[in-house]
């Protein structure tokens, strides 16, 4: 998590290298009160504009968060925080998260869609935001 230009605007950093593996018993669970922990993160930090920085890279397809989790966290961001998100960057978009977002664009609101930005390097990304407070993986820069 970092912050960029004048006022208190977030960079919200999610590597997805890290979720747990859809195989556990308690996964359902365990994302559940993960996206609960994001929200009020969320909440806590982003006074103004933000972005979210989704790092995709290192990412086995049975840690990727599923459709319908994605689509519960998309519905249970209150307004303000939908409306102060400025961009969703996703580095490293594997062809599945493409796939995703290409079928389920229907579904979500143009302005959503509109904020979706694909990164395939992070030089690209660096070319887009401020790195020097933006923490990458050590596995995900490999």
């Amino acid at each position: 998590t970092g912050y960029y230009g004048d006022g208190l605007n977030a960079i919200i950093v999610f590597a997805a290298c890290f979720l747990p593996d859809s195989s556990r018993t308690d996964y359902n669970y365990v994302m559940e009160n993960l996206f609960l922990y994001v929200i009020s993160t969320l909440e806590l930090m982003v006074a103004e504009d933000y972005m979210i920085v989704y790092l995709n890279g290192a990412t086995p397809r049975r840690r990727m968060p599923g459709l319908g989790w994605m689509k519960k966290c998309y519905q249970m961001i209150d307004r303000r925080l939908r409306k102060n998100l400025k961009s969703f960057i996703i580095v490293h978009p594997s062809w599945f998260i493409r796939t995703i977002l290409a079928v389920t664009r229907p579904f979500i609101s143009s302005k959503f869609s509109s904020k979706i930005q694909y990164v395939s390097t992070l030089a690209e990304l660096r070319e887009m935001i401020p790195m020097e407070y933006v923490h990458i993986p050590e596995s995900i820069v490999k």
